[in-house]
């Protein structure tokens, strides 16, 4: 299968940097795949599963909020985190998880409010990748 070199980036790490066969990501219109020589574009990156398909094995991993540079040859992603499950502290995943939920039971501005649902889509986000590895 054709590959193309993939760069995950946050602001504290090089999170990926390699050759791919196919990279997954939740965007802000639903769930994104990339192979080779897929068209040029940009998309933003929602908080979600990143799969990472390279040399025949699947990588799984949890991003937050960014953005994808997508070339025929090149894909970019630059986001907030970017976490393996096995990084994930499970004790406080859960805990931000309750904390965001108790904040939305509450009367909250509009800003308060997107917060609390970014917050609780992280917690969720970062759940479900410690469940898939139990």
């Amino acid at each position: 299968m054709a590959t193309f070199f993939l760069e995950v980036l946050t602001p504290e790490r090089t999170f990926f940097s390699g050759e791919a066969e196919c990279v997954i990501f939740k965007s802000s219109d639903g769930e994104m795949g990339v192979l080779a020589k897929h068209a040029p574009t940009v998309s933003a990156v929602s908080v979600g599963p990143l799969r990472i398909n390279a040399q025949g094995k699947w990588i799984e991993a949890v991003v937050t909020e960014g953005f994808a540079k997508i070339m025929p040859d090149k894909v970019v992603i630059l986001t907030d985190t970017a976490e393996y499950p096995e990084e994930i502290d499970i004790n406080r995943a859960k805990a931000a998880k309750q904390r965001a939920e108790e904040r939305l039971q509450k009367k909250l501005s509009q800003l308060e409010y997107m917060r609390s649902k970014t917050a609780l889509a992280r917690a969720m986000a970062r759940l479900s990748a410690t469940n898939k590895r139990s």
